[in-house]
């Protein structure tokens, strides 16, 4: 079952990429009908309007394109700036190569962050290879995306925190990147009582605001506020279906795929957002019968369920709990695992067939491991054995 699992994603993986690098006369990808750098184009494009001093252009959208497509080719299609500027701060020092190695350089260097980050969960090597080579990071990497670096951020960050705390609070502070992804983590950090993590994170988000406003001028974070934050808002409150949307794998969207409107979707996504913290805080309470691992990966699950913006890119955490599932139980059911750890690579063709059902799996693993986790805390208090946190 391994093999032919592993043979599935290693010719998917095949088909994909190469349909990516499968380019036109106009030098635009076959697979995204864009350039086959895809969403790493407005990082590298981004950053390079900074050096030249052009930063507001980013904050404005038909100046954006323009610049885009004087930029890359007149064919171009729309494409939006839609990070927090702290972003600039990762994005200039790549900005200065040429951008098929600057993207070669990002893809290569966060999945390495990644690998390091999930280090200390000690799978074992065969399993982390299963993770840094899934679907979710071959297709973070499709995408140009930052959910390899992400996921690291936060992965990382959760698996140190007892330990470590300050560097814990470095890696949440660099998670602001991409906040909406790092919901939870003052919850977890709250409920554990790891003050020195929570200290250090809000002091590295301050340094890293200043340290960008520095840069770039304090400016780009009314710009930030004022401009893409709406823009962003919009586009994730479009109404449904759009294209990118057939990625997407959050409550919320799932929501609207299944015809709710904004607010509705809104509501269903509260009560999935209220239910991930209240089992976070569960989970990271002193004196669980959890292991440490398994309270990672499942806040790393929980991480998707509670965000409303989130697309398979962004799933890499469920690779990491296939791992943690497969080493942990003694019998894992391989088909099951199988299909979860595959479903980055699949789950779009349910929704392009109509079948919005993305958001089943994080879901499914969440039950999965919160049963699992609870079943075995009842049985230790009623057996009176130790803890295992």
């Amino acid at each position: 079952m391994v093999t032919v699992v592993s043979m599935i994603g290693i010719w998917m993986a095949e088909v994909y990429l190469s349909m990516l690098w499968n380019l036109d006369g106009r030098g635009f990808s076959e697979l995204s009908h864009r350039l086959p750098y895809w969403d790493f184009t407005n990082l590298w494009a981004g950053s390079r309007m900074a050096i030249d001093g052009h930063v507001a252009v980013l904050f404005d959208v038909d100046a954006y394109r323009a610049a885009l497509r004087a930029m890359f080719s007149p064919d171009l299609q729309n494409q939006e700036w839609s990070y927090p500027p702290s972003i600039l701060l990762l994005g200039v020092p790549l900005a200065t190569l040429p951008i098929l190695p600057a993207y070669l350089i990002w893809t290569v260097g966060t999945v390495l962050c990644l690998w390091l980050a999930i280090r200390p969960l000690k799978l074992g090597a065969a399993l982390e290879l299963a993770i840094v080579l899934s679907p979710a990071v071959i297709w973070n990497s499709v995408f140009g995306q930052n959910g390899a670096l992400t996921t690291a951020l936060l992965i990382g960050g959760l698996a140190v925190a007892p330990r470590r705390p300050v560097l814990a609070g470095i890696l949440f502070g660099l998670l602001t990147i991409k906040p909406h992804l790092g919901i939870l983590v003052p919850f977890c950090l709250l409920a554990s009582g790891n003050w020195r993590a929570i200290l250090t994170a809000i002091a590295t988000a301050v340094v890293i605001a200043v340290a960008t406003g520095l840069f770039f001028g304090f400016d780009v974070w009314r710009l930030f506020l004022t401009e893409t934050r709406p823009l962003m808002t919009a586009i994730m409150e479009a109404p449904y279906p759009q294209p990118y949307q057939y990625n997407a794998i959050t409550v919320f969207f799932t929501a609207r795929a299944i015809g709710l409107g904004v607010a509705a979707g809104y509501g269903v996504q509260a009560i999935a957002t209220v239910v991930s913290i209240a089992v976070a805080v569960w989970l990271w309470w002193p004196g669980r019968q959890v292991s440490h691992q398994e309270r990672v990966a499942l806040t790393a699950v929980l991480a998707i369920l509670a965000t409303p913006y989130g697309y398979t890119y962004d799933t890499i955490g469920l690779a990491v709990a296939v791992a943690m599932l497969a080493a942990m139980t003694s019998r894992p059911p391989r088909l099951i695992l199988a299909v979860c750890w595959l479903w980055p690579f699949v789950g779009h063709f349910f929704t392009w067939g109509g079948y919005c059902v993305a958001v089943l799996i994080p879901l499914f693993l969440a039950a999965w491991m919160l049963f699992s986790i609870w079943t075995r805390s009842r049985k230790t208090e009623v057996s009176g054995e130790p803890s295992m946190a």
